[in-house]
């Protein structure tokens, strides 16, 4: 077990569901329903990734190099890319320029494939699991 990768996918949980219920109950009367669209995907993705690092932190111990590069490449994706729909989704009550933030939703996004591609692949060259 990694506990570092399982604690932060359990972190990342918990937010989810709180920016989930912020976006249904907080934002619903304030943004528009394509913003509210936008905020929730951010959301989901994040979910999946903390499920992904749960399942990756409390799998695999045979992968230590591979699963900090995941964990790496994981945390760094899911910041920039639900972070960035965040953001967004806000900029409008906030005030904050998009221009900063529209270019890191695809790079997080980017991230997030590289992420998985690269336990993929680790995974793929090893003759078993165990």
């Amino acid at each position: 077990m990694n506990r570092k990768i399982v604690l932060t996918g359990i972190l990342l949980i918990v937010i989810s569901i709180l920016l989930g219920a912020f976006g249904a109950h907080g934002l619903k009367s304030i943004v528009s329903s394509d913003k509210l669209i936008s905020f929730e995907t951010g959301v989901k993705y994040q979910m999946y990734q903390g499920l992904g690092f749960l399942i990756v932190g409390l799998s695999f111990s045979k992968l230590k190099k591979t699963t900090n590069w995941f964990y790496l490449l994981g945390l760094t994706g899911i910041l920039f890319f639900s972070g960035s729909i965040y953001f967004l989704t806000l900029s409008d009550l906030t005030h904050l320029p998009k221009m900063i933030f529209i270019p890191m939703t695809p790079l997080g996004g980017t991230l997030l494939i590289a992420a998985w591609l690269n336990l993929f692949f680790s995974i793929f060259k090893l003759k078993e699991i165990e």
